[in-house]
């Protein structure tokens, strides 16, 4: 579904990623991750075609995502770091605006995303009035909206509380059963917890690239062991 073929970022004489290789499966669940400024959120935004590499080919199933935007839009769900969100807007407007923007979005599936998504009853909410981590549900019922196959969340549960952190975590683990899922967290634990596969970059390279251990604390050691 996703390639990546010896990929380079560069910003100015700062390089973000360098000589990336990597591919990604139908129904996989991969954990990306790194210390900041490891080149995590370049790498997706790359996949989702808001960047272009300076080398190298990237490719979501088989499209280019910057000459094939259109296509490569309609299979992934994006939710980024920095949750861009029309805070004057009711819960429901808004869902209401991206879906009709989608375009594929059926009412049955509207509804079902809401209800996934825990928002039936702040609907006729005003955005701006939910805590951070209903607002994270609104961004991650955006990212749903239009079905796409691929979900990238870039950070999801950062800031969140405790309670909230396990039920995006549990959403993503019930999502990993039908979709292919690209999430980075600082959260070990959480990785632990849900991904399939590990990809660990360290200063714009990849250090890891292989399966989730699944044993306690496990990712932790790893993680230590790859990036200093």
């Amino acid at each position: 579904m996703v390639n990546f073929q010896k990929v380079s970022k560069k910003f100015g004489t700062t390089t973000a990623v360098s000589d990336l290789t990597f591919s990604i499966k139908e129904g996989e669940i991969v954990g990306l991750l790194g210390l900041n400024g490891a080149g995590k959120t370049t790498t997706m935004r790359l996949i989702v075609g808001a960047l272009s590499p300076n080398e190298g080919v990237v490719r979501v199933n088989n499209y280019d995502p910057i000459a094939n935007h259109l296509n490569t839009a309609s299979l992934i769900g994006y939710l980024p770091e920095n949750n861009p969100l029309y805070l004057d807007m009711l819960v429901k407007e808004y869902l209401k605006f991206v879906s009709a923007v989608k375009e594929k979005t059926s009412d049955d599936y509207f509804t079902d995303i809401i209800r996934q998504t825990g928002l039936i009853g702040y609907l006729n909410k005003k955005i701006e009035t939910l805590s951070r981590g209903y607002k994270q549900r609104v961004g991650l019922a955006t990212a749903l909206l239009g079905d796409p196959k691929i979900i990238i969340l870039d950070e999801p549960t950062s800031g969140l509380d405790p309670i909230e952190q396990e039920k995006i975590k549990d959403l993503i683990v019930n999502l990993g059963k039908n979709k292919t899922i690209i999430f980075s967290t600082h959260i070990l634990s959480e990785v632990e917890d849900i991904a399939t596969r590990l990809l660990i970059l360290n200063k714009g390279i990849i250090v890891y690239d292989g399966e989730n251990p699944r044993k306690l604390g496990s990712v932790e050691v790893l993680f230590k062991k790859y990036v200093s």
